[in-house]
């Protein structure tokens, strides 16, 4: 059979299995691309390696089998992760092709969004049309457009949990699902926070008034709840939750939640609410890269209507690693400038106004894991050891490092680092630090080999 044959053959798969699977879920997963063929293997392209990870894991059998049924032969599946070409990549140089992870396909804009009236608790900016995608975040992009179109419609979304570091944009892709389900549905989107839900929770039931809770929460169609993690120090909230979840949940109600950790990472959440979360698909928003960030700014620009100079775009995303919270920031300094000033931005007064947010030692917005596993590595130990109870030498001094390192380059608190580290307590992250800090101060071998471990970890977070 010739490779155009097996081409016909892939068509008619991909066809069969959208009509089994349903739309949602088809588009969610089956962003495949035929490439080749030889007489026992098929050649697929996918996105990204966490991507093919996916399918690997849930459909390579069932299409395999699909296509043992269409022409009775066994055709075994390899993947290659590729990329796809777009219409923007900012950061090319002449002559090079544009190049992207995957194609972003956004949520279709509806007739019905120019008569619904603004979402009261979401922001305006907040839509699908402002995120900027990129290799890092187009998976959880993808994910949170599926959800949108079909909210509610598929248990293997619902719920829809997003979780990273702070300043990531997991508020942002949350309420642009609310603006979407809002603007081209006729359904009930409700956002809050957690520690908005909690309060009002205590509120009501000080009140003797459940019956209001019940009836706000239980009868949306769409429940967004950011930052679950707050909920960790409210055991009655985490009760009503529980219950608020399985009422929405069997009315098949979408619900999205955000956090800024995986779910297994929230040790004070009773573990049949971290079950319940785990129920739909999570998806991790990372550190932006540096393409993302470049693109992010240009967007960023282009709503602000100021011009800046992309020898000052590239300084600025090569220099801003950490978020897009601090990405903003930095922006927002320059166009300051110059709307004050009345002075265009050159690449050497973009120098003199960021020189602090490029020196702030805790701009790089490294996970408390990447930090864990450089140490253990170094120490040729593993994350177990230094997560566990053993109190030997040669694994207290390791464990305190990573501690005092975590806390000099993140905003974790003391009680976040005790927590990562096998539940702690935050006195103990204190005591670490400054046992490290006095052997600093002691021994300057000491200093020499903590400062090369923090520049692996710096590299290590600015290549993310």
């Amino acid at each position: 059979m010739v490779n155009g044959d097996y081409n016909i053959i892939w068509k008619e798969t991909m066809n069969q299995i959208r009509e089994e699977l349903g739309e949602q879920e088809f588009a969610m997963w089956f962003n495949l691309e035929y490439l080749d063929a030889s007489e026992d293997e098929l050649t697929i392209g996918v996105p990204s390696t966490f991507y093919q990870d996916q399918v690997r894991q849930r459909y390579q059998p069932y299409i395999e089998s699909k296509i043992r049924e269409l022409i009775g032969k066994n055709l075994t599946i390899s993947f290659i992760v590729q990329a796809r070409p777009t219409e923007e990549n900012p950061t090319r140089k002449p002559g090079e092709e544009k190049l992207t992870a995957a194609p972003a396909a956004k949520p279709a804009p509806s007739p019905v969004t120019a008569t619904k009236k603004r979402h009261p608790q979401l922001r305006d900016d907040y839509t699908f049309d402002t995120y900027v995608v990129g290799d890092d975040n187009n998976f959880a992009f993808n994910a949170a457009s599926a959800v949108a179109r079909n909210p509610g419609t598929s248990n293997n979304y619902n719920p829809l949990l997003i979780y990273g570091g702070v300043g990531l944009g997991k508020t942002h892709l949350m309420q642009a699902i609310g603006h979407y389900i809002h603007d081209n549905f006729d359904n009930k989107v409700l956002y809050i926070t957690a520690e908005g839900f909690m309060n009002e929770f205590l509120k009501l039931l000080g009140e003797k008034n459940m019956s209001a809770f019940k009836n706000k929460y239980r009868y949306v169609d769409a429940l967004l709840i950011d930052d679950i993690h707050n909920l960790e120090k409210g055991d009655r909230t985490q009760e009503e939750l529980f219950y608020t979840f399985d009422a929405l949940y069997n009315a098949k109600k979408q619900m999205v939640f955000t956090c800024d950790r995986p779910i297994s990472e929230l040790k004070n959440m009773t573990a049949r609410l971290k079950s319940r979360f785990e129920w739909g698909l999570s998806v991790d928003l990372k550190p932006p890269n540096y393409e993302t960030r470049f693109a992010i700014l240009k967007k960023k620009l282009e709503t602000k209507n100021v011009t800046i100079p992309d020898e000052v775009i590239e300084l600025v995303s090569k220099n801003v690693s950490s978020n897009v919270r601090d990405l903003e920031g930095a922006l927002n300094k320059l166009t300051a400038y110059t709307e004050l000033v009345k002075k265009p931005i050159t690449l050497e007064i973009a120098q003199q106004q960021l020189k602090d947010v490029f020196a702030s030692p805790k701009q790089s917005n490294l996970s408390i894991e990447i930090i864990q596993r450089e140490v253990a590595d170094h120490y040729l130990l593993s994350l177990t050891d230094l997560k566990g109870k053993k109190r030997t030498q040669s694994i207290v001094f390791p464990r305190q490092l990573a501690m005092y390192i975590t806390r000099v380059l993140t905003e974790y608190s003391t009680i976040e680092i005790g927590q990562s580290f096998g539940g702690r307590d935050h006195s103990t992250v204190l005591h670490a630090y400054d046992k490290i800090e006095g052997m600093i101060r002691a021994d300057p071998k000491v200093d020499s080999e903590i400062q090369n471990i923090m520049r692996t970890i710096k590299t290590h977070g600015a290549k993310s």
